[in-house]
């Protein structure tokens, strides 16, 4: 099984260029992706109808390419997550997190037990059909899921500073769409409380060491939250 190859750049803050996936589920769109200089893809199941059979022969179309194998689950619960990395994916975003409590449940989804509460499954497409010591996968297991919590919504924004402070998320991911929406000025972005949003976001994943996300569609949006500090 190999290591995640962009998780110590994105701990880090370093910029961390990669894609979202929503259509056009072909076997040659990760080596396409990973040709344009994409280190990570998020295969999406939250809005397209992908499925499990569909994203498994994704995830092993990733397999010998300098490409992470991503996943935006539906939800956070158990049965999206472990199902994910059990088919291989080296980290998974999770939509909609509004509480510490969502945000530990997800941590927990993610990790082997005592640290958390997932099921075996050894020997997989995650351990690339591999066999070898089990407390050993376990512990690069662990090291190498990155775990996204979006916060894309009034009440998850209400809550960050909690989400942020939960030991095992890395990642705050602003998805502007939603939050606009739930604030009730939908695609509002220039509007200064949305804005204001943005930097909160940015300014509390930086204070407890995480990192922010967006999803920056062209050079103006890579420009505006460069400015804003911590989002890459």
């Amino acid at each position: 099984m190999h290591a995640n190859a962009i998780k110590r750049d994105v701990v880090a803050g370093r910029p961390v260029a990669g894609a979202f996936v929503f259509e056009f589920f072909s076997p040659g769109m990760s080596a396409i992706l990973a040709n344009a200089g994409c280190r990570y893809v998020f295969y999406d199941m939250e809005h397209t109808g992908l499925g499990y059979e569909t994203l498994k022969w994704l995830f092993a179309s990733t397999r010998g390419l300098p490409i992470e194998p991503m996943v935006r689950v539906p939800r956070g619960e158990y049965t999206w997550i472990a199902r994910a990395l059990d088919l291989g994916a080296t980290g998974v975003m999770v939509p909609m997190v509004e509480s510490a409590d969502q945000a530990r449940a997800i941590v927990e989804a993610c990790r082997y037990p005592p640290i958390g509460r997932r099921g075996a499954a050894f020997g997989f497409a995650q351990c690339d059909y591999q066999g070898g010591d089990i407390g050993a996968k376990i512990k690069a297991y662990h090291e190498r899921t990155i775990v996204v919590a979006q916060i894309e919504t009034e009440r998850g924004l209400d809550q960050v500073e909690q989400i942020a402070a939960v030991d095992g998320i890395d990642v705050l991911w602003v998805g502007h769409f939603d939050l606009s929406n739930f604030m009730g000025i939908p695609a509002q972005f220039g509007d200064p409380r949305f804005d204001a949003a943005m930097r909160r976001v940015a300014k509390v994943a930086k204070a407890h060491g995480k990192v922010a996300g967006f999803m920056a569609t062209d050079p103006a949006w890579v420009a505006r939250v460069k400015e804003m500090g911590a989002i890459r």
